[in-house]
């Protein structure tokens, strides 16, 4: 929902993925929090680890326009 600022907050979980399943492997799981805000038909979405305090990433995304998702396969460094 969004506030009278048309800001936004959720508690979540993050899971970062690899490059496929190990069996017995203990998901790499972190509390996180999305926020940001809308204007017109954009929103500014930034998600947080709130264990670590690292920014995993800002987005943009606009309403009726297609996203475009590439899925690193880099490490991201912890």
């Amino acid at each position: 929902m969004l506030d009278d600022r048309d800001a936004f907050t959720a508690g979540v979980t993050f899971v970062r993925e690899h490059a496929g399943p190990i069996v017995g492997q203990v998901p790499d799981s972190h509390p996180a929090v999305y926020f940001g805000a809308v204007t017109a038909n954009t929103m500014a979405l930034t998600v947080q680890l709130t264990d670590t305090r690292k920014v995993i990433g800002m987005f943009t995304p606009v309403r009726d326009t297609p996203g475009h998702v590439v899925k690193c396969l880099l490490p991201l460094s912890r």
